[in-house]
């Protein structure tokens, strides 16, 4: 029966590791727990792919199968990387918080892994805040960032009040319903009643905060700004793929017969998401900005896979996701480096990067390319595929919305590419020095962005297995 908790007990065991060393370990030998995090991390991968089972417990309320499986394996590669890419930038910028930063990742780790596992609200809603609460303090982490405060004060603020229209959907349900749990062959009573149709509503708005969908998106760009880099790029990826996570195997689970009324309101949400999020990135001048509008129109393209009902459109998510976990934590490690030797965001930093470093303006090049959706590295299949599967559902004009603002995306894209290769800066080229962690965390982002573009039947298979655990259309 343990083996159902291999992630969950793996994540708790590397916590209570780190929390000891920390306390004993001196300031100078700090810098050994995020390599030991990643190494802890790596075991539990390995331990995952031979000894974890699928089923249920607590009467049902936590499930492991194949879809929560696989999205915790994505949270641990996710993790693993960001550790990789934090251990210079907790040496030379959180002298003595390395072992809190370190923990408060693991801390929101097991947050997701069990909101992933949750067939009961009240287990889901612990899940969220154990996700949460530690992203609320490392986006506060940047003490030499004047917009650090503002940012994590708006995670914050909306953070808070998600909570709060959590508490009040799951109350609503309760009232109707009687239980706070579902399964898959649960039948929500409130099919045609007026107070059902206001919980799904609260409950869906209390997970849209997760995903930074449209409306709930605007604590994203200055979070995004204060918060420290190496960590932006994980909560650009990983809370974002629990919040769907959940959203999925409520949807698909417990409103099974509803399905078809629900996804029509994705479909308007997507395109707005889409539209917003492309246009606001064309003015912005700081990178991260510039990246930050981008995920929120990359979580509109995810949507259509919502938004198409279809076990094909969702499977196609599960791919997304992956496309968009190594391009954009490759981009934003790009930015820490381009950070770490100008001392800025701005675009300006990047002009002569081609010349300072070609190994990281080829490796944002082919970020961008892959955010971009050009052939042939996997941000191209992503996108081909999440447009099929929308294409296939009838959904044309979200198809063709979707086309337009990818070539609108290109612009602000390539435009930080013109930087790189095409502007020339005043100041002398000096070479840029990595650090031999920082650098790798790039490398394997890279590497992989080419790799699975070329073989992206590796993450279609995946996404398939994922996806086995829901009975739904094709």
């Amino acid at each position: 029966m343990l083996n159902l908790f291999i992630f969950e007990l793996g994540i708790c065991l590397a916590i209570l590791i780190i929390f000891f060393l920390d306390i004993f370990l001196p300031t100078t030998k700090k810098s050994i727990l995020g390599i030991l995090s990643i190494l802890l991390l790596i075991t539990l991968l390995f331990l995952s792919n031979r000894f974890v089972i699928t089923g249920t417990f607590f009467s049902q309320s936590f499930v492991s199968d194949q879809f929560a499986i696989t999205l915790k394996q994505i949270f641990v590669i996710s993790t693993i990387i960001v550790m990789l890419g934090s251990i210079a930038h907790a040496e030379d910028k959180l002298r003595g918080r390395d072992g809190e930063y370190y923990l408060l990742l693991l801390f929101s780790l097991l947050g997701m892994m069990i909101v992933v596992s949750s067939r009961e609200l009240l287990l889901l809603f612990v899940g969220f805040e154990l996700m949460s609460i530690p992203l609320y303090v490392l986006s506060a982490f940047s003490k030499d960032n004047q917009r650090s405060a503002e940012g994590a004060m708006k995670i914050f603020l909306f953070g808070t009040v998600s909570s709060a229209l959590l508490l009040l959907g799951i109350g609503i349900f309760f009232a109707i319903n009687g239980t706070t749990s579902w399964s898959p062959h649960f039948h929500f009573k409130g099919l045609n009643d007026p107070l059902g149709t206001l919980a799904l509503i609260v409950l869906l708005s209390g997970f849209g905060f997760k995903i930074a969908a449209f409306p709930f998106q605007f604590w994203v760009p200055d979070t995004y700004e204060g918060a420290p880099t190496p960590f932006v790029a994980f909560l650009s990826v990983a809370p974002k793929i629990a919040g769907f996570g959940i959203i999925y195997r409520f949807l698909f689970e417990a409103l099974d017969p509803l399905i078809l009324k629900w996804t029509v309101y994705a479909f308007v949400i997507a395109a707005v998401t889409m539209v917003i999020g492309n246009l606001l990135a064309l003015p912005q001048r700081n990178v991260k900005r510039i990246l930050a509008y981008s995920g929120i129109a990359h979580i509109g393209y995810i949507l259509l896979g919502l938004a198409s009902g279809t076990k094909f459109g969702v499977e196609m998510s599960i791919f997304y996701f992956v496309a968009y976990l190594f391009s954009n934590m490759g981009a934003f490690l790009v930015a820490e480096a381009v950070n770490r030797s100008t001392g800025n965001d701005d675009l300006d930093a990047y002009k002569n990067l081609s010349q300072r470093s070609p190994f990281l303006s080829l490796s944002m090049l082919l970020f961008l390319l892959s955010l971009g959706g050009i052939p042939f590295v996997i941000g191209f299949w992503a996108k081909l595929y999440i447009f099929l599967a929308a294409a296939r559902s009838g959904h044309f004009t979200l198809v063709i919305i979707g086309s337009i603002l990818t070539v609108v995306a290109l612009f602000y894209y390539l435009n930080i590419a013109r930087r790189m290769y095409i502007d020339k800066g005043n100041d002398e080229i000096k070479p840029i020095h990595l650090p031999f962690s920082l650098k790798l965390s790039i490398g394997i982002c890279a590497v992989l962005v080419v790799f699975l573009g070329f073989y992206p039947k590796i993450i279609v298979s995946v996404s398939e297995r994922a996806i086995s655990s829901f009975k739904m259309p094709l």
